[in-house]
């Protein structure tokens, strides 16, 4: 697609104008409590608009303000530009103001990022020149994949990552890359590895150095568990758009081999990751389960008998792979992310939804394999803070803030009881969850967002 390449064109240009990044003070910060396992630092939207010189505070964050650098404020600028640029005449109108919005929270998360110390994986820092190229890549593929006339159409309800042609991992053949129909549709994007795409734009933002990862023993069975054939399914809270690449970020730290692991998981998702245009270049690079869930099926009755054969279609093909073992499926009971309360300022986490948990069990039961259940807490929503109300339709803010994460992989719930007291599973993962939520807040110095209920 010509206004693709112009793109990537472009980027190529402005990053070779940025100025270098200061040298900047290394972000000191520590964490009383013991028991927190640190990691490692070597290891068509609608979304409003903002340029100002600092970070913005949206409804959903109560995230401190900070100033962005000059040098960084340069680059943002002139990434704006280029892209006002590109935009055609007919898309500035609807386009500009969210993409404008998007690259300035972007701009500025990366540089306090670098004022903070952060490292690249390679030992480099976080640069000007990073964040334009990582930004103006991002879009690239948004326009293309999301909007444009090669929009990538999701087939299956169940969607592989696209790794590239070039991926280099034995264990995984994927045929797709000899169809030429796929390597018509991705053009020369087909050697792009989508999966680490995402993971290099989203990982500059996350201040690794502070963040824990808990449970590391749960998470080592869960995958001894998975290479004896056996299945794993993390019953998860969710928090941000970002909590793939929170996953994978975060089980990389831990070690090379929990890091494929997070490659390999399998994630249960709606429809708008799949037909939001900012979305969907993070979706290809995606194990990916597609199921309507069950508020949005209820939003409109007309297309509900079709969004119910889909998720028949969809359970169809996780059986599937539950039969043939080894798999491993992040899943939010929730059906959506946690909301902020804005009396309180608190994040709970948003119920579990007990037909969800039993659908799940169902699955693995019917499997005839082994199924195992972990309940997985997570902490990432200053990350990308999402809207403090649900919105029905496709796009919206986006937000991205630099700050710690966390994640704890809760004891395994045991896959016992029949249908008289299936309730207490699901009662009893939430209560796992919620118990590893708090020690993640506490550990992280995030005590302003726990419950008042969870304290008791």
């Amino acid at each position: 697609m010509k206004f693709s390449s112009s793109i990537l064109s472009a980027a190529l240009l402005v990053s070779a104008s940025c100025s270098s990044a200061a040298a900047f003070s290394t972000h000191q910060r520590t964490l009383s409590s013991s028991s927190i396992m640190r990691t490692s630092s070597s290891s068509t939207t609608t979304f409003l608009a903002s340029t100002t010189e600092k970070s913005t505070e949206c409804s959903s964050s109560t995230t401190t303000t900070t100033t962005i650098t000059p040098e960084f404020a340069g680059a943002r600028d002139q990434a704006i530009t280029t892209l006002k640029a590109q935009l055609p005449p007919e898309a500035l109108s609807t386009l500009e103001q969210p993409l404008t919005h998007f690259i300035s929270e972007y701009f500025q998360s990366l540089s306090d990022s670098a004022a903070a110390g952060t490292k690249n994986p390679d030992g480099s820092d976080v640069t000007p020149q990073q964040a334009v190229k990582n930004m103006l890549t991002t879009l690239s593929y948004g326009l293309k994949y999301g909007l444009g006339k090669d929009k990538f159409i999701f087939e299956n309800v169940r969607h592989m990552a696209l790794r590239g042609a070039d991926f280099n991992d034995t264990s995984v053949i994927d045929s797709r890359y000899e169809e030429d129909s796929l390597k018509e549709k991705l053009g020369p994007d087909v050697t792009t590895d989508f999966y680490a795409a995402g993971c290099e734009f989203f990982r500059p933002s996350m201040d690794l150095e502070h963040s824990v990862v808990l449970g590391q023993d749960n998470l080592k069975q869960a995958r001894e568990q998975i290479d004896a054939g056996e299945n794993v399914i993390f019953l998860a809270n969710h928090q941000s758009e970002a909590d793939p690449q929170v996953v994978s970020c975060l089980f990389e730290t831990v070690g090379k081999e929990m890091g494929d692991l997070a490659a390999h998981v399998t994630y249960v998702a709606g429809h708008k990751v799949t037909t939001d245009a900012l979305a969907v270049p993070f979706s290809m690079g995606r194990n990916l389960l597609c199921i309507h869930s069950k508020k949005h099926i209820d939003a409109d009755p007309e297309t509900k008998p079709a969004k119910s054969r889909q998720n028949m279609t969809a359970m169809n093909s996780m059986l599937k792979g539950l039969k043939e073992g080894g798999m491993a499926i992040w899943v939010a009971p929730s059906g959506g992310r946690d909301r902020r309360n804005v009396e309180s300022g608190k994040i709970p986490i948003a119920p579990f939804d007990q037909k969800t948990v039993d659908m799940f069990r169902l699955m693995g039961n019917k499997s005839k394999v082994p199924t195992h259940f972990y309940p997985m807490a997570m902490v990432s929503y200053d990350l990308c803070p999402p809207p403090d109300f649900v919105e029905a339709g496709v796009g919206e803010q986006r937000n991205v803030r630099f700050t710690p994460i966390g994640i704890a992989i809760c004891d395994e719930v045991p896959n016992v009881g029949g249908a008289e007291k299936r309730h207490l599973f699901t009662e009893k993962a939430e209560e796992e969850c919620i118990a590893g939520y708090t020690d993640l807040l506490k550990g992280l110095k995030m005590d302003k967002y726990i419950p008042e209920e969870y304290s008791s």
